[in-house]
């Protein structure tokens, strides 16, 4: 249970792919305008990734080693391309609002570096577990990343909700204030590159203050012996 709770704390915050291993930022800049986009993007990223671990650690002990990035990319692709295909049928007006993003899952290089660090060397049910943390830990920067583009330039949460739930969730926009003119510069990615650095600050400052609060270890004291030299 314990090794469970490790890979929990590793996917979630100690080692987060977008705070941490700083990996998958192109998307994670370009769509985040919205909450709605980064929550659609986070869903389908978490997705793939548990498949694709799934998959690859059933596979590991049939793949030499020499072909086992191939055919890693070829797995993940096939994932991906599912992924898009649903997206298409059942969420069309987000599907054109993530636009090459959602193709370009496959090479986020937080999936094949889960394929390739853990899938590769762990039983399914572990390997799909690190996968849903990973992915749950990306997709909360998104989101919160989205959340914090979308206030600013636009001043609501949850815009064109319907596009990601349906038609029922039209009325989830929330206005947290009235805005006459957008903030341009929360909308593009220079935007979110900024509000990208002070999350990743943030999260130096609450461990910081993590680390201050733990006990240090004590220092065993080390007895030196002394050797006296007789004539």
């Amino acid at each position: 249970m314990s090794n469970y709770r490790e890979i929990a704390w590793q996917g979630l915050w100690k080692n987060n792919p977008g705070l941490v291993q700083l990996l998958g930022l192109c998307p994670l800049l370009a769509v985040t305008a919205t909450v709605t986009n980064a929550l659609g993007l986070g869903v389908a990223t978490m997705l793939v990734l548990i498949f694709s671990n799934i998959l690859v650690s059933l596979v590991r002990d049939y793949v030499p080693k020499e072909i086992r990035i191939p055919v890693f990319v070829m797995i993940i692709a096939a994932l991906v391309t599912t992924v898009q295909l649903l997206i298409n049928a059942y969420a069309y007006g987000l599907y054109l609002s993530l636009g090459i993003f959602l193709p370009l899952i496959v090479t986020n290089c937080v999936i094949i570096g889960r394929a390739e660090a853990f899938a590769s060397r762990n039983t399914p049910l572990k390997s799909a577990f690190d996968g849903l943390m990973m992915g749950m830990g990306f997709t909360a920067v998104l989101v919160v990343l989205g959340a914090i583009r979308e206030i600013l330039s636009q001043g609501t949460l949850f815009a064109g909700a319907d596009q990601l739930l349906g038609s029922w969730a039209a009325d989830m926009t929330i206005q947290v204030w009235h805005v006459d003119t957008s903030f341009l510069l929360a909308m593009l990615p220079p935007g979110a590159f900024l509000a990208m650095g002070f999350l990743i600050a943030a999260k130096n400052v609450i461990d910081s203050k993590l680390q201050q609060k733990q006990p240090e270890a004590e220092q065993p004291e080390v007895t030196r012996a002394r050797i006296t030299k007789v004539n």
